[in-house]
This record gives C-alpha cells, sequence and structure tokens, in this order.
C-alpha cells in the first residue's frame, strides 16, 4: 500500500464520518473531498471536473424535470385519489396504493410522488378514521421498489450508467434492472401488504398528536384592560420595544385582538389593550410572564390548534427538506417569520416534540414543523425548496397551477412516447429525455422557471464530486485494494459470499451517506473486484445499483424516507422493524437472480 492510497482511504473516511454526523450539506462535503484531492495532485483538473459533463449526471437533471411537469399535470394525484375511493378493508387499499406507486416509480422520480401523494394519503386516512403511519412508510417503500425496476427510475441507477458508459462500458439498457429487481419487488409489495401491514404502528401524525395535547404546549396571557393606578406599561408599544420577542424559551405565535386575528407576528405590531397573546414553546418557562406587572395568564383556557386560524392564513406541515437553505441554522438565525410570513408553533425530531426555546432549534433535514401561517406563505416557499409541503392545499388553490386537461395528457403521452422509443433502441436514454424536456418547453407544459425549481442542484453537485472521488480510488488503486480486502474476507464462503458482502456494504454505506454517493464509492470496487474473479462486472454492478436504492433501514439515507417519516409519526425505531425483512427479502431475491443470470 502506497502513500496514494493511505491518503486517498483516510480522506474518504473522514468524508463518510462528517457525512454520518451532518458536519454540513452532503454536496458541500462531497465537493470539499473533490477539492482536496485536486489541490493535492490526486487529480488533475480535467478528471476532477468529467463528473460535471457526465451524461448520466445530466439524465438525473433532465428527469428532475420530466417529474416535475407530470406532477404539475396532477394526473397521478387525482388518479391515486380515485384509485383509494371507499375501503373495504385496509390491506386491499393498501395493495390497491402500493401496485400503481410502484409502476409510476419505474418511470418517474419518485420523490415528487411521494411529495404530491402524503398529504392525499394522510386527507383519506383521517376521512376513514385510519392511522397515516398504516399507509405511508409503505408509501415510500414501494416508491423505492418501482424506482429500481428500470434504468430512468432513480437518480442512482442512472448515475451507475453514467459512470459505466465513461469507462466504456455497455451500460444499463431500459430493463436491464428488472430482470433482478422485478421478483425481489413482487416479493417486497406481498411482505408489505401482510407481515409488514402487521408490523406497522398505529401512530398518529403531527398535527393530531399536537391538537390533543395543545393546552400543553400553548399559553393565553391577556394584556389587562383596567390596570390598577397606572397606564398599562404594554399598550402602545411594539412587540420588540415591549421585551416580548427574546423571551427565554417562549415564542409570540398569535395575537387575538377582538374578532380579529393577527399572525405571524412581527417586531412591529403595536400591542393594545385586552389584546390575548398566544405563546408556544416550553410551558414551564411561564413564570417569566407571570412576573411581568400589566400581563395576566388565562387560566383554564380552552385554546386548540383549529382555533389558531382564521382563514387568511392556515396551520400547515412542512418537511425540511435535504437541500433546504435553512439546514444547520436556528429558526431566529434564518428569520424565519419574515422570510416565509410564518410562526413556528413546534419542531419534531424523531416523532419527539423538541421542548426548547422554537428560536434556538437547529434545523436538520427531515425535522417536521407545524407552522401558523399568514396569506403569503405558499407564494414564499414555493419559490424555494426549503420544504416539502406535506399540508394538502385546497384543489383550487392558485399556487397548485395545474395544467389543464390537454396539456396534462400531453404530457403523459410525451412520457409513454419517450420510454417506448428507449425500449425500441432507437434513441438513448440521455437523447429521449432531452427531446422530451424541449417539447415540454416548445409546448408550455413547463416554463424555464418551473424547470429551474424542479432541478435539485445540489443533488447534482453531489454526484458530478461523486464521480471525482470514485475516479481517485479507480486512479491511486485505493478501489483494488479494497476489492481486494473484500475477496479476502469473503473468501471461505465463495462467490455467494462476495455478493453478500458487497450488498450488505452498498446497504450500510447507503443508509449513512445517501443513496448516490454510495453508489459511486461502490463502483470501483464492484469492477476491481469483478476482474479480480473473471466475472462480467454487470453481476456485481447491477448487485450494487440495487443495493444502493434498497434504503428501508432508517429515513435518513432516502429522501421518501424523509418526506413521510414526520407526517407517520413514525419514530426511528419504526423503519428497522418493518425495514429489516424487507431488506432481507431484497438481498436474497437479488443475490440468487445475479448468480443465476451472470455467475452460474
Amino acid at each position: 500500500m502506497n502513500w496514494e492510497i493511505i491518503f486517498v482511504l483516510t480522506i474518504v473516511i473522514l468524508m463518510m464520518v462528517a457525512l454520518i454526523k451532518e458536519v454540513t450539506r452532503p454536496d458541500m462535503i462531497v465537493f470539499g473531498t473533490l477539492t482536496i484531492f485536486l489541490i493535492t495532485g490526486i487529480l488533475t483538473p480535467e478528471e476532477a471536473v468529467a463528473g460535471f459533463s457526465n451524461q448520466g449526471m445530466l439524465t438525473v437533471a433532465l428527469l428532475f424535470i420530466i417529474a416535475g411537469a407530470i406532477q404539475k399535470s396532477g394526473l397521478v394525484d387525482r388518479g391515486m385519489a380515485r384509485v383509494l375511493g371507499k375501503p373495504k378493508s385496509q390491506q386491499r387499499a393498501l395493495l390497491k396504493l402500493l401496485v400503481p406507486i410502484s409502476g409510476f416509480s419505474a418511470f418517474l422520480n419518485n420523490t415528487p410522488i411521494v411529495v404530491t401523494l402524503t398529504p392525499i394519503i394522510r386527507k383519506w386516512c383521517k376521512e376513514h378514521n385510519i392511522s397515516p403511519s398504516k399507509f405511508l412508510i409503505p408509501l415510500s417503500y414501494a416508491s423505492i421498489l418501482g424506482g429500481i425496476l428500470t434504468l430512468m427510475g432513480t437518480s442512482t441507477n442512472l448515475v451507475v450508467h453514467g459512470l459505466m458508459l465513461d469507462r466504456g462500458m455497455e451500460g444499463y439498457s431500459l430493463f436491464t434492472l428488472a430482470m433482478v429487481s422485478l421478483p425481489a419487488s413482487v416479493l417486497g409489495l406481498i411482505y408489505l401488504v401482510t407481515i409488514g401491514y402487521k408490523i406497522l404502528p398505529n401512530h398518529k401524525g403531527l398535527t393530531e398528536s399536537f391538537s390533543e395535547k395543545s393546552k400543553e404546549y400553548l399559553i393565553e396571557v391577556i394584556i389587562e384592560e383596567n390596570y390598577p393606578f397606572l397606564d398599562n406599561p404594554y399598550v402602545g408599544k411594539t412587540v420588540e420595544e415591549a421585551g416580548l420577542r427574546n423571551l427565554e424559551g417562549l415564542y409570540l405565535i398569535e395575537i387575538v385582538r377582538r374578532n380579529e386575528k393577527i399572525y405571524p407576528v412581527k417586531n412591529s405590531t403595536k400591542i393594545k389593550s385586552n389584546d390575548h397573546l398566544i405563546f408556544t414553546g416550553v410551558i414551564d418557562k411561564i413564570a417569566e410572564l407571570q412576573n411581568k406587572k400589566g400581563l395576566k395568564i388565562k387560566t383554564g383556557t380552552n385554546l386548540s390548534l383549529d382555533k389558531l386560524n382564521n382563514g387568511t392564513g392556515q396551520l400547515v406541515e412542512v418537511v425540511v427538506s435535504h437541500q433546504s437553505s435553512l439546514l444547520h441554522q436556528t429558526i431566529k438565525e434564518t428569520q424565519f417569520r419574515a422570510k416565509f410570513d410564518a410562526g413556528v408553533i413546534a419542531v419534531h425530531r424523531n416523532n419527539e416534540r423538541i421542548i426548547s426555546k422554537i428560536g434556538d432549534i437547529a434545523l436538520k433535514p427531515g425535522d417536521t414543523l407545524l407552522l401558523l401561517t399568514g396569506g403569503d406563505f405558499y407564494e414564499r416557499a414555493s419559490s424555494t425548496n426549503d420544504f416539502y409541503v406535506v399540508t394538502q392545499l385546497e384543489e383550487d388553490h392558485p399556487l397548485l397551477n395545474k395544467l389543464d386537461g390537454k396539456k396534462s395528457w400531453f404530457s403523459i403521452i410525451t412520457l409513454i412516447s419517450m420510454i417506448l422509443l428507449v425500449s425500441l433502441d432507437v434513441l438513448s436514454m440521455f437523447k429521449a429525455m432531452s427531446l422530451t424536456v424541449i417539447l415540454y418547453f416548445v409546448f408550455k407544459i413547463i416554463s424555464p422557471d418551473e424547470a429551474k425549481k424542479n432541478i435539485q442542484f445540489n443533488v447534482l453537485l453531489l454526484i458530478a464530486s461523486a464521480f471525482g472521488v470514485g475516479e481517485a480510488l479507480f486512479k491511486t488503486g485505493a478501489a483494488d485494494w479494497v476489492a481486494n480486502k473484500v475477496i479476502s474476507l469473503a473468501d471461505p464462503f465463495g462467490m455467494i459470499g462476495v455478493l453478500i458482502f458487497l450488498y450488505v456494504l452498498t446497504v450500510v454505506f447507503t443508509e449513512m451517506i445517501t443513496n448516490n454517493a454510495a453508489a459511486v464509492l461502490m463502483f470501483p470496487v464492484a469492477v476491481e473486484a469483478a476482474n479480480r474473479l473473471s466475472v462480467d462486472p454487470m453481476a456485481f454492478l447491477v448487485l450494487i445499483t440495487i443495493g444502493a436504492s434498497a434504503s428501508f433501514l432508517s429515513p435518513i439515507g432516502y429522501q421518501t424516507n424523509l418526506i413521510v417519516y414526520g407526517p407517520g409519526g413514525y419514530k426511528f425505531s419504526d423503519y428497522i422493524k418493518v425495514g429489516l425483512p424487507l431488506s432481507l427479502i431484497m438481498m436474497v431475491t437479488t443475490i440468487i437472480m445475479v448468480n443465476i443470470i451472470w455467475i452460474n
């Protein structure tokens, strides 16, 4: 082992530690690693930037645009609402949901599908008195199972495909992965509607659980009208002048003034006599208010969430996204109220409300926020990628901006045509997607601004940077060294042992450092292992491609798992309980199929 191998492996290990500890955004960590390799001369400038022009990475960008156009059509969510209907049994309804979800996810990015359907399913569950936790993890898992069926099913598939093309390999056809993944996906769906359904918890979502305990979280304070001897010192002052903005552990979310409700409350809002101030936060800190003259704590209050809003805004539940600009900043530092026209009532993480002053909470991916919004919230939130909004909008909400009927069907027919062209080898995936996006622009299915918003640039930066990191592993011989160690460890168990080691290692990386990064890091190891064993590299590459997407053990490794985390009221352990048997089914079935098709 020379110094270059030691250096590259050390930096890659440090990169993985930083990703696990969430030091900063994943794309910044991987890009920083790439920069180190560039500066130290491990990679030439040409090698470092090669990933930014990789066909697989660019195809992922096109996939984001196409998925956004289909989401805008509204056909998927309207179709699923009809499919669910009135349930004869919960398990039958679950099966009716999961089969088409897997089908859609085979040809579309599954993240917008899960974002779109999560509020619809929650509303349907509420109407039929069903716990959403029985449906939301299966929604995420079914979208993952569908995503591994085709080349365009997930960005991970396209990333590995792009790496193969870069190294002069043939790459995947549209249905190469289906030969292995179809049996695994079918068995996975059967598991989810039978054994998995019974294991799933009966949790309530954040809004429901908060509503039941709202008296524990909300304080009503009255600005006394008949203050003895003197005028009330708070009347006529702004919220900031009155010192009510930076209270320890308490957060002013609303002012009730006769028949008017003021929220979000601005620093410049003036206080009037008999105003009712609604605070949330750490109720144990109520003493700070009790000691202030002119304020009266209302006891026996019947405050509840549905009484907080007045029609101009509403209670909204959002999940902080992977690509949010708010990550690792406190709510106060983000100037949340001014930026989004919304006040934060509560923050949940790991299905537990964070008991702390709202403004001091540093946000992480997957945090679920309960907001009391003003009228401008949706417009402001829609211009960012900070949230997955999981509260369902009304059908006629102007920000839904759905396509008309003809354009909706045109977008679907164009997509189907693209799939046929790729299936018949008339066009490559990249060319077919490029043509589809151009048609969407020409016929105004989606605008350039909407396309820009749908592209997840942080994901593309992570992928492109990870390509460079993978090249460093190849170039220095580090990948060959790791492959040799894997083979040595698995040697007593034969070829099946090698397949198990590679698959498990990929799954572990996926759960810790995201699916795309896991696939790129495992790619050179898989290729070198195949070369050493004189096996068709396609066998090992299909194995790691499926393993990189088979993220069922935590909410962190895959975006769709994170989206349903808060809305389903899940605990981290719920993913392990339901996901471990599914992971074993996937592993065993995938290894058997790979062994049959390419090795024996």
